[in-house]
């Protein structure tokens, strides 16, 4: 199934963002993602990340930062990345009750930094159906004395963290698996063996929308595990 792709703009605060908005027949929910700190939404593995969700009947709206619009290399500070989720995730909802769908699940999801800023946002009170972060850049690489994780815990919303073993930003894994274990209930950690930051698996090159697509099953089963138990 090919669903159609709609180039959309986004307010954040007087700054125009880009995003893109896919939405298959039927929608159960819409996944929300935000790209990691060194590509844009149009990376591919974004794109095949997205396109295999609404292959399998979820809608999506990926977005640029303003940073990444502005073609600027250093990421957004945090106020400004939560206030640019804020937006999107107001632009997603409208969509949804544009389609006759008011009240959907909206989820948010991100590669790294996106998915990170995601979660800070939602620790200040955005509302999200959940959270799903591909690759959670838990320190930088080689500094796990100063995690980035102080405000998980109280989040109260599910949780799915997609995680390669070899991610030098979650090394050594225990650390991360401390994490889920305080967050409690509300976390499910799923390590992907061998990968790396990105899911690249050392010796098995593959290319990137084939790695983000491959990404989509877990997800879509998540959504819809947390959606069955709300009903």
């Amino acid at each position: 199934m090919t669903v159609a792709e709609l180039s959309i703009t986004i307010d954040v605060d007087g700054t125009p963002v880009s995003g893109v908005y896919a939405r298959p027949p039927g929608a159960a929910a819409t996944i929300v993602v935000a790209h990691g700190a060194g590509a844009g939404m149009g990376h591919p593995f974004m794109t095949g990340f997205t396109s295999a969700l609404n292959d399998d009947g979820l809608a999506t709206l990926r977005f640029n930062f303003p940073y990444r619009e502005a073609g600027r290399k250093f990421p957004d500070r945090p106020p400004v990345a939560i206030a640019t989720w804020r937006s999107v995730m107001d632009a997603a909802a409208a969509r949804a009750a544009d389609a006759g769908s008011p009240g959907e699940p909206i989820w948010a999801s991100g590669k790294s930094f996106g998915g990170r800023m995601a979660s800070m946002a939602v620790a200040e009170g955005m509302p999200v159906a959940g959270l799903v972060f591909l690759g959670y850049p838990l320190h930088a690489p080689g500094k796990p004395e100063k995690p980035r994780s102080d405000h998980l815990p109280g989040i109260t919303v599910p949780m799915l963290f997609l995680q390669g073993r070899n991610d030098p930003f979650a090394t050594p894994n225990e650390q991360l698996d401390e994490v889920a274990r305080r967050i409690g209930q509300n976390a499910s950690l799923e390590w992907v063996e061998g990968a790396g930051h990105s899911f690249e698996i050392k010796g098995a090159k593959r290319p990137a929308a084939e790695i983000g697509a491959g990404l989509a099953a877990p997800v879509s089963a998540f959504v819809r595990a947390v959606s069955a138990a709300r009903r």
